[in-house]
């Protein structure tokens, strides 16, 4: 289960994150994964209830989106979208394509809270601040 590891290396990033804004914890960790990125939903979702343990995002939320596989043509030079087991152009048909999206997991959002008052992201309501940022996670 590679999973696993993949949500070890995620967590180290989001306690990066959390560790610069001065955040005591993280309560949501928004990620984005392809279909073609070869990471199991579910046992990345069960992976990371065990990962968790003993971090800053210990109590945290894992929500994952979905990207949609998108490729160019080699041949008419289009972008179109595909399915997972037909990666062929959407205009001409041909087989000789790039892929361009779906092969991905991103890390798009960390919500932090606990964080000073004198960092750049606390939010003034008490309300837990969002750190959005972008990482490819391997």
């Amino acid at each position: 289960m590679h999973e696993l590891a993949i949500c070890q290396e995620m967590l180290s990033l989001v306690e990066n994150v959390a560790m610069e804004r001065g955040a005591a914890r993280v309560d949501r960790i928004v990620v984005i994964i392809g279909p073609l990125s070869g990471v199991e939903i579910p046992l990345l979702q069960r992976a990371f209830s065990v990962a968790r343990t003993r971090t800053p995002a210990a109590d945290a939320t894992l929500e994952v989106e979905t990207s949609d596989i998108r490729i160019s043509c080699r041949s008419c030079g289009a972008t179109s979208g595909a399915v997972a087991n037909k990666l062929t152009c959407g205009h001409c048909g041909d087989w000789r394509v790039d892929l361009q999206q779906g092969d991905e997991m991103l890390l798009k959002t960390v919500e932090l809270s606990g964080i000073d008052r004198t960092g750049e992201i606390a939010d003034r309501d008490g309300e837990p601040a969002h750190a959005p940022i972008s990482a490819t996670v391997h």
